[in-house]
């Protein structure tokens, strides 16, 4: 309506004042109602013709979109665990900071496996003790071996050499047992040396093997111990909490509720159509006005323009793409923040609002080997922002009006 009644000033006025003062018509007389067509036909048909490439001009280099939100995360409250919820901490719509316990599974099968996982450790642990007694014992069987051995070997010399003096003298069997009673020894020697080896063994591989078994264990044991306890994990507000001892909470099927982070709106999210890809560009100056922050126009500044349309993303399925369902005219995701810091700062996070970005030629108008045509029409770009800028801020005034007279709630 604005843009017709601009263009009205220029086309049906002067065609009107043409055909008063010139042509002598009267209003009322030869232009009426029924005549006003024919007497001013070449001024409407110019004023419908420069409208619509004023709007045309307008919404193309001047972008404006409704779909302009603060989005924010949100985080799942959920365990790591299945079980049933022993214990609460918190309430619905409290703040809590990070690390702040806000839930505890029932823990008493973990605790069990704590305090086995102990016990294990706890039994090796006397076993290193008995395997060093078993140790001292192995060395004193391998003395016992040695004195044994020596014995036999001496007995055995005194014999031999007792023979090879008057032999005869010892019999041949008392020579022999003695032999024999030598390599027994020796056997008890060996056996008790490899025994000592085994323990030995058992000491530094076995037994540490067994400990650092258990000790492993007992760490997951305790993890999932502590997976019992559920704490936040950033500071925030706890949203849909409804949590009471006795439920039973699933990972999988039944979160605990909602975490919202805390943090000030640094930016928004606008969704602009996608014919205007060519004219929005990183830098650009904009303006927004929100539900939330009513009659106030807060300068924005375009810092990044998302590439890819959401619309046309493809995920791995089991049937072929069928494109025709995913051609729908989705929208060109740009990111926009104040101009000035703390300008959103108390703008609700996922609050709505409606944005204009404006195509800002200046840099182009500074080039001296620039046309003269090219120089109009920059220019007349840039003029005609005003245009979208008088919209927005009547948007901004009756946005109250409409959303809580003529909305009818």
């Amino acid at each position: 309506m604005l843009e017709l009644f601009l263009c009205s000033m220029l086309t049906i006025f002067p065609d009107f004042l043409f055909r008063r003062f010139v042509q002598g018509k009267r209003l009322g007389h030869e232009i009426n109602l029924f005549s006003v067509w024919f007497e001013l036909r070449w001024g409407i048909t110019l004023c419908l013709i420069l409208t619509l490439s004023l709007i045309t001009t307008i919404f193309y280099f001047h972008p404006s979109t409704k779909a302009a939100t603060s989005v924010f995360r949100t985080v799942t409250v959920l365990p790591e665990r299945s079980g049933r919820v022993a214990e609460t901490y918190v309430d619905i719509n409290q703040r809590v900071k990070a690390g702040q316990p806000l839930f505890r599974l029932d823990s008493t099968e973990q605790e069990a496996a704590v305090e086995t996982a102990r016990r294990k450790i706890a039994e090796i642990e006397a076993a290193m003790i008995v395997a060093q007694s078993q140790l001292a014992e192995a060395d004193g069987r391998i003395v016992q071996a040695r004195g044994g051995l020596q014995q036999a070997l001496d007995e055995f010399r005194a014999r031999a050499e007792v023979q090879k003096r008057s032999p005869g003298s010892v019999a041949e069997r008392d020579v022999e047992r003695v032999r024999v009673q030598v390599e027994t020894q020796q056997g008890a020697l060996d056996a008790a040396l490899a025994s000592r080896q085994s323990v030995v063994a058992e000491i530094e591989f076995k037994l540490p093997a067994q400990k650092a078994s258990a000790e492993a264990a007992l760490r997951e044991a305790q993890i999932e111990l502590d997976k019992s306890l559920v704490v936040a994990g950033t500071d925030g507000l706890v949203q849909q909490f409804a949590l009471r001892p006795g439920d039973v909470v699933n990972p999988m099927l039944r979160p605990a509720g909602i975490l919202v982070p805390e943090r000030k709106v640094t930016g928004l999210m606008a969704g602009f159509g996608q014919i205007e890809a060519s004219v929005l560009k990183v830098g650009m100056i904009g303006e927004v006005t929100c539900v939330a922050k009513p009659w106030q126009i807060v300068p924005m500044v375009v810092t990044e323009v998302q590439d890819v349309i959401a619309t046309g993303q493809v995920r791995p399925t089991d049937q072929l793409l069928e494109v025709q369902q995913i051609a729908r005219p989705g929208t060109l995701t740009v990111i926009m923040e104040p101009l000035y810091k703390g300008q959103l700062d108390d703008l609700p996070q996922g609050g709505i609002c409606i944005a204009n970005a404006y195509t800002n030629n200046h840099e182009a108008l500074a080039d001296p080997d620039i046309g003269t045509l090219r120089w109009l029409g920059l220019h007349a770009i840039d003029a005609v922002g005003i245009v979208h800028a008088m919209i927005l801020r009547i948007q901004a005034l009756l946005l109250p009006i409409k959303t809580l007279v003529l909305s009818g709630h």
